[in-house]
């Protein structure tokens, strides 16, 4: 085509697709993508009229067939589609139904006159989905006949057939596949089936769905006799601080003064939960997962009803900031399932509602609601409370926290000039490189004097660290000790609470050692300090311990002299050895010194030599049996560890200096 082509844009350069073109060229536009989700979508504009037939009192099995090839079937007990020749219009209703976008029964539902609730409102579904398929068998059953329709790529083949019949129940069959060349994937996983037809069982109470998938040949049903409450227990797991609450109602108003009045019905179900929490919402049947109206409203009422409950009832700290809705939905399980006679989608696709009254309609109800259930369970309003300043408080510490850790771990630094007394190696071959985590400042002279200044690093602790398994992250973050560890190792933190996921920094590329090695003193402050270097790893850094990074040196316990020469004993037993081997010699026992008064020579030999040093690769067999040792050793279980201690306390008596 010529430039002087390319500009000739006049008026018979605007066209208009016509028919199955205006889906099957443009999927996107009704079904929100052509990729699978679209196609996901297709499938839930059928079921949704099956759906809405059952809710009306029409039947209560939908069954769902999921064939080898993709294709699929729905089949109802509702009053089957109107199919034969409409007068009003002087057309089929078949033709309206499965050929025309905008044409439905549905449009009427705000005067009760067909469907007062419903999931299909717009008129698109059962024709897009039509348009959108390589083909699509529809058998209807009603008024004594047998229809049937056939169609090829958004076209009809044949006709109508229309056969007297005899059947068990009225009803309509769609059988379906989804078209490659207008969806580039049709395989529709079968977990989506399952996810969608359960919460289409949790919010149409004793509908039942009947799945069966091909593939697997597995069948499975689906069915929630009352509803939201039982779908609100099923979450709980009997778990719950509360017991299942349920609250129904209805409304009638209007989103503006022009706008006409419509009604709304509402049903709510919730408890508190410590281990779980999830809200999801729905409207007309239709799971809301970007929430809207209903979203706004739940937040606006609790955080209104729990803070009032918190003033009145004195539960605030002095200068105390207000309760956000973060610090509920933490421990709170609830389902809002919602149904308007007029609604205000943001999309086709039925992800949010905007509806200024549905809104309104929910907050006042669910704050009538709640103020009721506070003031009559004063129990479970307490419980409740409790938790929700616990959640708030540790967000805030969270906070807290967050600012700490960017100030201090934030930004690529040079960690030698940065970290006080931290000594480096030359080396930079990361698969030779060690750190050594060495008690006191005495302890760092000898073990820098007796270390290889090649390949080993030093980095002193001063004192016993804080206990990271009892501090929060705020503490933990102002001790310069820990953050000056967490610097010189090079590859930041891993953090697992709720509240502070974000902060997460941790790269094991970016690791700077091939081991590290703790090394303290062999008594029993020695241990103790080892101990807590250990819980600071196992809290921060874990994968460490779990990829056999950390060592713990072995300290000896005995010097032994004989002719000139020494020997080292780790243990008792060792000890007792050497004697026995050096009988007939004049030996000299002492209990070895602390690193701090250890010669360099003897530091190379037996701790920091690779020939000739024990090192102790610390490896949790069990994450549960570590986390139990450390909440014993180091947890607020004092009565526990008093009885660990009177029964296994003889096992350590060879490492007490009782000279």
């Amino acid at each position: 085509m010529s430039a002087r082509q390319k500009k000739n844009y006049g008026n018979e350069s605007i066209t208009s697709l016509k028919g199955a073109d205006r889906v099957r060229l443009r999927p996107a536009v009704i079904f929100g993508s052509d990729g699978l989700e679209g196609c996901q979508h297709s499938f839930f504009e059928i079921l949704s009229n099956s759906i809405d037939e059952a809710r009306e009192g029409y039947g209560k099995l939908i069954k769902v067939i999921r064939h080898k090839d993709y294709s699929i079937t729905i089949e109802d007990q509702g009053r089957g589609v109107p199919v034969d020749y409409n007068q009003k219009e002087e057309r089929y209703n078949w033709e309206l139904v499965f050929c025309e976008l905008y044409a439905g029964g549905k449009y009427s539902n705000n005067t009760a006159e067909n469907y007062e609730f419903a999931l299909g409102l717009n008129g698109l579904g059962a024709c897009a989905t039509q348009y959108s398929s390589e083909y699509m068998d529809v058998t209807v059953y009603r008024d004594g006949y047998k229809y049937e329709l056939h169609f090829e790529k958004g076209n009809n083949v044949g006709g109508l057939k229309k056969t007297k019949c005899d059947y068990e129940h009225t009803g309509t069959k769609h059988t379906w596949k989804p078209d490659r060349e207008v969806f580039t994937d049709i395989k529709i996983p079968v977990e989506f089936y399952r996810d969608t037809l359960k919460r289409q069982a949790v919010v149409n109470a004793g509908l039942v769905f009947l799945f069966v998938d091909e593939e697997s040949e597995a069948t499975e049903t689906f069915v929630y006799e009352n509803g939201i409450i039982d779908y609100v227990a099923e979450l709980s797991q009997d778990k719950g601080m509360t017991k299942p609450c349920f609250y129904e109602g209805t409304a009638r108003g209007k989103d503006r003064e022009d706008k006409p009045e419509y009604k709304v019905k509402m049903e709510i179900a919730f408890c508190f939960n410590n281990e779980i929490n999830t809200i999801q919402y729905y409207h007309n049947s239709s799971w809301l997962e970007y929430g809207g109206a209903p979203d706004k409203a739940v937040r606006n009422a609790f955080v209104n009803e729990l803070d009032k409950y918190l003033k009145n009832n004195n539960k605030y700290n002095k200068n105390e900031s207000k309760i956000t809705f973060s610090d509920i939905e933490d421990s709170l399980i609830l389902i809002t399932n919602t149904f308007s006679t007029l609604t205000s989608y943001e999309n086709q696709t039925k992800k949010a509602i905007s509806n200024k009254f549905i809104q309104e309609a929910i907050t006042s109800f669910l704050k009538e609601q709640l103020e009721i259930y506070l003031i009559e369970n004063k129990e479970e309003a307490e419980k409740i409370c409790a938790q929700v300043l616990i959640n708030k408080r540790s967000r805030e510490s969270a906070e807290k926290a967050r600012i700490d850790v960017k100030k201090k771990l934030g930004g690529a630094m040079d960690i030698s000039s940065r970290v006080k007394k931290f000594v480096d190696c030359r080396s930079k071959d990361l698969n030779k490189r060690e750190l050594y985590i060495v008690e006191g400042d005495s302890a760092l002279g000898s073990v820098k004097m007796g270390r290889d200044s090649e390949f080993q690093a030093i980095m002193p602790v001063r004192g016993k660290i804080l206990n990271c398994l009892k501090a929060d992250y705020s503490g933990i973050f102002r001790s310069d000790i820990i953050v000056d560890l967490i610097k010189v190792l090079g590859c930041g933190v891993e953090i697992r609470s709720k509240h502070n996921k974000d902060l997460s920094t941790f790269d094991y590329e970016n690791l700077k050692w091939n081991k590290i090695i703790i090394c303290t003193d062999a008594d029993v402050d020695g241990y103790q300090i080892r101990t807590l270097i250990l819980a600071m790893l196992y809290r921060l850094v874990p994968t460490l311990i779990e990829r056999g990074r950390v060592y713990i040196a072995e300290s000896p316990l005995f010097e032994i002299s004989a002719k000139g020469k020494s020997y080292f004993a780790y243990t008792e037993q060792e000890k007792q050895e050497i004697v026995e081997k050096l009988k007939g010699q004049k030996v000299t026992i002492q209990r070895s010194k602390g690193l701090g008064e250890n010669d360099p020579e003897m530091m190379w030999d037996t701790t920091m030599n690779p020939e000739t040093r024990r090192l102790i690769k610390v490896m949790p067999d069990d994450i549960e049996d570590t986390q139990k040792f450390f909440d014993l050793l180091l947890g607020d279980n004092l009565q526990g560890r008093k009885d660990y201690i009177s029964e296994h306390g003889h096992e350590y008596m060879e490492l007490i200096d009782v000279s």
